[in-house]
């Protein structure tokens, strides 16, 4: 079995981007700037976006956390947004998810200028990744892409069942991997026999929100397993959608919560905003 450390993989990530901003300042003069909007006092969402906000900075990346209460009204946070695409310093906007029941979250991501959406949220994004062509990705599942990668993980001609049908995470994890020729087969909370979906797959990616959902009587032999869940136990332990020590002697391949997928969403995202900002200097050097 051979642990899938996303925390190191997120660093030697980080690093990359911290030469590449580097560069971008010494020969175009663009320093890649990043706004988060962060909107009431979610602790998980308070907490996250910090981390944001402190790997920008380790990788000289311009970052600012624009907090708005919760009685914010969407027109106001259809101002702010529309002010952000305005301002020539950012590169990528990003709005922090959950929002409050009383705003529109399809309304409000689809305000973002498609071309600072470095969550990949945007409909135009998502038709371009949809199609195979070039776009900014959602950072889960582009972390995971880059992890198989980096791992040697063979996508092509698998057989990968993604436990989750989320905007977020397993809508898009699906379609990146039909795009890498995988076969795919997508399971919900309605999905009948689950177990027999898991035991055929090669690769597993499970992003439910269900402790311990994935047992290993559900694996088969040397399947690769993907935890993207993130939960807390009574305890207060961090665990995973995956009972890690039941599956761990099974798999040839396996990621810990936490540590494992959870770095790889920012470090990706800071790889978007880069690439947002050398998108910038190619339109304004036309």
């Amino acid at each position: 079995m051979t642990l899938l450390d996303g925390k190191a993989l997120s660093n030697k990530i980080k690093d990359e981007v911290k030469v590449e901003v580097e560069e971008l300042i010494k020969e175009k003069h663009i320093t890649p700037g990043l706004a988060v909007i962060l909107v009431g006092n979610d602790p998980a969402s308070s907490t996250y976006v910090a981390s944001k906000a402190k790997s920008c900075k380790n990788a000289g990346i311009y970052s600012v956390v624009h907090e708005m209460p919760e009685t914010i009204t969407q027109a106001e946070l259809l101002e702010t947004i529309k002010r952000m695409n305005e301002n020539p310093s950012l590169d990528g906007i990003l709005v922090q998810l959950p929002l409050p029941k009383h705003i529109d979250t399809t309304i409000v991501l689809e305000a973002i200028d498609p071309s600072k959406d470095v969550d990949g949220f945007h409909p135009y994004n998502v038709g371009r990744m949809v199609s195979n062509l070039d776009s900014f990705l959602p950072a889960t599942p582009f972390g995971i892409m880059r992890m198989c990668e980096e791992y040697n993980i063979q996508l092509s001609g698998k057989n990968v069942c993604v436990i989750g049908s989320s905007d977020i995470v397993g809508k898009p994890m699906a379609s990146l991997l039909i795009n890498a020729k995988a076969t795919v087969t997508v399971c919900n909370s309605r999905t009948k026999d689950l177990k027999s979906h898991t035991l055929a797959a090669d690769i597993i990616i499970i992003a439910v929100g269900v402790p311990h959902l994935l047992k290993a009587d559900m694996i088969k032999e040397g399947a690769v397993v993907i935890d993207v869940g993130i939960n807390r136990l009574d305890t207060g332990k961090l665990t995973g959608d995956v009972d890690f020590e039941d599956c761990k002697e099974k798999s040839s391949f396996i990621t810990p919560v936490p540590g494992g997928v959870g770095p790889m969403t920012i470090a990706m995202l800071l790889k978007n905003t880069v690439k947002a900002a050398i998108l910038r200097d190619k339109r304004e050097s036309k």
